[in-house]
Formats: structure tokens, sequence, C-alpha cells
């Protein structure tokens, strides 16, 4: 990709800030498995959830690391996360949807990497665990399990996330030439597009099914303001989850969904200055902010832009580079006696918002390092 000379200038001027504290980071928190941040801005150890879905991600910012820079160190702690994760794998019962987060990130990543035979057993593990919550009546991968939210029934739920969790499918089914895998994705995306995607571009976080018959019961809230609002990070998801199912399967339905998806965030997001907020469609006030919905989207746009006509492509690669400028000039911490990086993430509309989450910088350093060339895609 033809990137402009300023937009390369600033990426190398945030990358050498990025190394700079990334290399003290990963020595400090070497021994645990990083998720939120707290008040001072240090990691909390997820260690204690084995089973937690954001347990990938450290472990893929640091195969990022390793990738661009070629220092062990970064080898070294991301194969530490990627042998804790194998007790998750033995107590499967307790992992849902989000597999591929866990072991995309980790596994995969070590397997792609480094030709690791033993990671790539794990990343089939994992794929089989989520073929496995696939529902054929209803053509979806089931949602969540019941200790998740004892106040739904999860037999039934969909959500937008999970399309991030397909391509651990692809991969599965490009290794193996099983299609089972492929073909289970598939599905899935087919159908986020016909109940998750509105005709608008937004979309609903979370979908309703009979379990049994596989009809569509009703639409829900989730982490968003509420029933037919617009959560900005699911429609991050979106924006990257269809584009990658374009990447692997070609097949322009998705291509389709991701522009669609994309015209939406890129449209809300530009009336913020384009910083996103948490929910496009919530009350002015309280106003609540995404970095990470940002970051993730500026991820997905870039990744969309390879795969679009030339005069196309500045539509994308220009509005995530606004994002990704406005949010490292106003939330990014680069103090080395903190941890995190991108503050201000949003979890959920009603009860977490306003504080560092890893997949916040683990996003905006594979967007930063994709600009300079310098990234590997574990998706």
């Amino acid at each position: 990709m033809n990137y402009r000379a300023e937009d390369i200038k600033w990426a190398e001027e945030v990358w050498e800030k990025l190394q700079k504290k990334l290399s003290v980071v990963s020595e400090r928190v070497k021994d645990i498995l990083p998720g939120d941040a707290d008040e001072n801005g240090k990691f909390v150890d997820r260690g204690n959830d084995i089973f937690w879905w954001t347990n990938g991600f450290w472990a893929g910012l640091l195969w990022q690391m390793y990738h661009a820079t070629g220092e062990e160190s970064y080898k070294t702690y991301a194969e530490v996360i990627e042998k804790k994760l194998d007790t998750a794998l033995e107590e499967f019962w307790g992992l849902h949807h989000d597999v591929g987060f866990m072991w995309s990130l980790s596994a995969v990543a070590d397997y792609r990497l480094t030709g690791n035979e033993k990671s790539k057993n794990r990343g089939l593990h994992a794929a089989s665990v989520l073929a496995g919550r696939y529902n054929p009546n209803g053509h979806f991968i089931r949602a969540w399990n019941p200790e998740c939210d004892p106040s739904l029934d999860t037999r039934g739920l969909m959500i937008i996330d999970c399309l991030m969790n397909l391509p651990l499918l692809y991969w599965a089914d490009e290794l193996t030439d099983d299609h089972r895998y492929d073909s289970i994705a598939k599905e899935h995306a087919d159908t986020a597009l016909r109940y998750i995607l509105r005709e608008d571009g937004s979309c609903n976080h979370i979908v309703q099914f009979d379990s049994e018959t596989g009809e569509f019961v009703k639409s829900l809230g989730g982490q968003g303001y509420g029933e037919g609002s617009s959560w900005s990070r699911g429609q991050s998801w979106a924006v990257y989850g269809f584009t990658l199912s374009y990447l692997y399967t070609k097949e322009e339905r998705y291509l389709n969904a991701a522009k669609q998806a994309a015209h939406y965030f890129i449209a809300n997001a530009a009336l913020n200055d384009y910083v996103p907020l948490l929910d496009f469609r919530a009350p002015q006030e309280p106003k609540y902010i995404d970095t990470t919905a940002g970051v993730i989207t500026a991820c997905g746009l870039l990744e969309l832009s390879k795969h679009v006509g030339e005069l196309e492509r500045p539509l994308y690669m220009e509005s995530a580079m606004r994002m990704l400028k406005v949010l490292v000039e106003r939330y990014c911490d680069w103090n080395e006696e903190t941890d995190a990086i991108l503050g201000y993430g949003s979890g959920a509309y009603h009860k977490d918002v306003h504080h560092p989450i890893i997949y916040g910088d683990y996003f905006l350093l594979e967007a930063v390092l994709r600009i300079l060339g310098k990234d590997t895609l574990l998706w």
C-alpha cells in the first residue's frame, strides 16, 4: 500500500514510542496475563480466569513485536502466555465463542511465525472447540455459556463479536483441507448478514434464536445503550470481521457488508472529530467514548483498503489515519512507569467505561505496524 509520506513519518514516530515503552512493560509483566488496567495504569492479572476472552491479546502483541523487531524476549514471553492457556484447552468446557481471540493471537501466531507443531495442534484443538458450538438449525455459532450471564438463555444467542473468531476456522480449513471449518464460518457470517447487519450499516450486538428450531426470536441491546442502538465496538467487529471473511473467501457479499458497516462508522465518528462514541445511538449525556472501537476499526479500514479499487481507497485510508492520529494525540500514555498505553477504552455502556483495556494496545500496535509494512496478519 502507498501511504503518504506524512503518515509514514507519523507512524515511525509512534512506533519509536511503542518500542520504548513495550520493551520496559513486557519485562515487567512477563509473568501475568494482562487484561484491563487499574486506576494507576497497571495491568490487572487475568490469570485467575483462564477462560477470559481477552487472554490472547498480550500474546498477539508480543508476537507482533517479535515479528517487527526480531527480539527473542518477545517470543519467549509470548510462549509463556501460550503455555498458560493450555489449562483452558484441557478444561475446555469453560470455553465459548471467543477461542479465536485467544488462540489465533497466541498458538496460531506461534505456528505461523516459527512452525511450532505443538502450537499448530493447540490451534486446531481450539478450532474444533469453536466448530463444536455451531447450531445447524439456526446456522450460527453459539455465544457464551450459561455462567457468563445467568439472566440469559445462551443456547440461542449469536453476537457480532464472533465475526473476529471466524479466521481461526478459515485457518483450520486451509491447514487441513477439511471444509467443515470453512462451511461453518461462512454460514455464521451469512446469518450475521441477515440478522445482525442492518440496512443502514448499523449492527445489532446480540441476536436470539430458538435453539431447537433456529427461528429468529429478537435482537438484544447487549453492551450498547439498549435494543436498537449502535454499540461502536460491535460496529468495529463488523468492519474488520466482514473484511477478514472476504479476505479468506473472496465472496463479494462480505466485502460489501464491510463497506456498509465502515460507512456507517466513519460517518458517525466524523461527527465527534473521529473519536468514536461508545454508542452511536445513545443520549447526548452522559457522553461516553470508546477508543478501542477506533483502533479496531482503523485496522479494519486499513485492511479493507487493500481490497477495493484505487478510487475507493482514500476514504478508508484517510478515515483510519484521522482516527489513529486523534486517539494517539489525546489518549495515549507513554510513561514507562505505567503498563497500559491507550486510555479511555470502554467495555459496556452501563457498567464499564473509560479505562485502558489490553486489546486497545494490541490494535494500536497492529495499525501502526501495518502502515509501516512491519505487521503480520495474525487473524
